[in-house]
């Protein structure tokens, strides 16, 4: 079992950046698959980005593909998602998951089996 909480949300103007964290209970969170999503205002849950229990692989989007970098401090129990260069379009409620699959870094909402709360991120014009 893992909770996740997320921090680090907020309202900036674009170009600019923020950096959310991610804080995970339970001992095992660092056999865990990792990931980011995030849902806009009326739309569907999508996909931002996801590492490796080891951090070794790491996937996104290509919509924040060379802005957005996934991180993971499995001594701190946290993953962290850096983002630079926002737009307006980055507007939504990111979410924190985690899979105990460790083969497969998933990028489906199904992949992922614990969930945090989310936390929002507004990129103003």
């Amino acid at each position: 079992q893992v909770q996740l909480v997320e921090s680090g949300g907020g309202l900036v103007q674009a170009g600019g950046s923020l950096r959310l964290s991610c804080a995970a209970s339970g001992r095992a969170f660092s056999s865990y698959t990792m990931a980011w999503f995030r849902q806009p205002p009326g739309k569907e849950r999508e996909f931002v980005a996801a590492i490796s229990w080891s951090g070794a692989t790491k996937s996104y989007t290509d919509s924040v593909k060379g802005r957005f970098t996934i991180s993971r401090d499995n001594a701190k129990n946290t993953v962290a998602l850096q983002m630079n260069s926002l737009k307006p379009e980055d507007t939504a409620v990111y979410y924190c998951a985690a899979s105990a699959n460790r083969i497969r870094v998933g990028v489906q909402y199904g992949d992922y089996t614990y969930w945090g709360q989310g936390t929002p991120v507004t990129v103003s014009s």
